[in-house]
């Protein structure tokens, strides 16, 4: 098979796509990087060095035209999606579209209709549901490990949307720019719901403007207002009869930032992380079936063998159950020592009864550039 060339569209130093997508595409020898494009040709020169890449622009459409771009990849603010994807769209490009996909129903629809028209291939970024142990949890679900799904729920923290942000980051609280709570991290989570366990037949939601202003720490801390809600919840019934409920908050928690449980009539499995955005994070899973009487048991698939052995532990009192079981996050080491019975979420260290719990980070985003600035 020939080696498909991408160009990316957005591939500025620092920006998500070259800390995503472009460490991918060297990765895989399928695949190479031939193009990328910047609105300013000082950053698209800059990119095109550091990548090892010739054709670096300053516009969009000289890098449409590149006969060496097979697949061209949208990694953009979401106002200049529509533009940008349709652009991509009348080149006859397949087209890698980071989430969201556009500012709204009407624009998304009209893109989806648009590449239709057109016969061209087309992908959004929503990763999430591809995550080793998610694949697994489905893996569980339908071998019958749990029984039949009968609920679940969802907890999650956005990590930004918090009460301080940057002006570079400022837009994110307006909500016509496209990087809201519920467009981001919510509907990643929601998307992996739908992916794992079905649609929802029927649901109702919430939007809470709960924060009215934030903070802009690095310019002379300006109060400016918020008009994204920050306050999420989804409750409704999935297509399969299970009661199904999300919750989302900007900012992030001293609790947990991440818990999703899926309870069955013969089991139940716990996905935890310590950041909110499952796209972007590492998953825990654990789950108990049948007769477990103990906390559930991280457990990984069969074919991938445990990192250390440990014997099963049960409930202080009870005995232990001598079936074996296996233990650590699948693929990574356990998050604990051999011998503690069960395995230690990367969680604060405040417990309710601290009389004065730490405060969240100023900037709980510190080391991942903006997913969506075009510079």
């Amino acid at each position: 098979m020939s080696t498909i060339g991408v160009g990316i569209i957005g591939g500025s130093q620092g920006g998500w796509a070259s800390i995503s997508h472009i460490p991918a595409l060297k990765a895989l020898p399928d695949f190479e990087l031939r193009a990328v494009s910047t609105s300013r040709q000082e950053s698209a020169n800059a990119a095109g060095k550091e990548f090892g890449v010739e054709a670096a622009f300053d516009n969009h459409a000289d890098l449409l035209t590149h006969p060496g771009v097979d697949v061209v990849v949208v990694a953009v603010k979401v106002p200049h999606h529509r533009e940008l994807i349709s652009a991509a769209i009348d080149a006859g490009k397949t087209v890698y579209a980071e989430w969201p996909l556009a500012l709204n129903l009407a624009e998304a629809t009209e893109l989806t209709r648009r590449a239709k028209a057109a016969g061209v291939r087309t992908a959004i970024g929503l990763q999430g549901r591809y995550h080793p142990e998610l694949r697994f949890a489905r893996r569980l679900i339908k071998d019958g490990r749990i029984g039949r799904v009968i609920g679940t729920a969802i907890v999650g923290s956005g990590m930004v949307w918090g009460g301080e942000t940057t002006r570079a980051h400022a837009y994110w609280y307006d909500r016509t720019q496209g990087a809201t709570p519920l467009t981001g991290a919510a509907l990643h989570a929601i998307d992996a719901l739908n992916v794992t366990l079905g649609q929802f037949g029927h649901l109702s939601a919430n939007l809470v403007l709960g924060r009215t202003q934030v903070t802009v720490t690095d310019d002379g801390n300006t109060v400016v207002p918020v008009t994204a809600p920050d306050q999420i919840s989804l409750t409704g019934t999935l297509d399969s009869g299970a009661a199904a409920s999300v919750f989302y908050r900007g900012g992030t928690s001293r609790g947990d930032n991440f818990r999703w449980e899926i309870n069955g009539t013969d089991g139940d499995i716990v996905l935890t992380a310590p950041w909110g955005n499952i796209q972007v994070t590492d998953l825990t899973l654990q789950a108990g079936f049948g007769t477990d009487t103990a906390s559930p048991r991280s457990r990984c698939p069969p074919s991938t063998p445990p990192a250390s052995p440990r014997a099963s532990s049960a409930r202080p009192g009870t005995s232990p159950r001598s079936t074996p079981t296996w233990h650590g996050t699948c693929g990574r080491a356990p998050a604990s020592s051999p011998t503690s019975p069960t395995p230690t979420r990367a969680t604060s260290s405040w417990t309710p009864s601290t009389a004065h719990p730490p405060k969240a980070p100023r900037r709980p985003w510190p080391d991942l550039p903006d997913p969506t600035r075009r510079r």
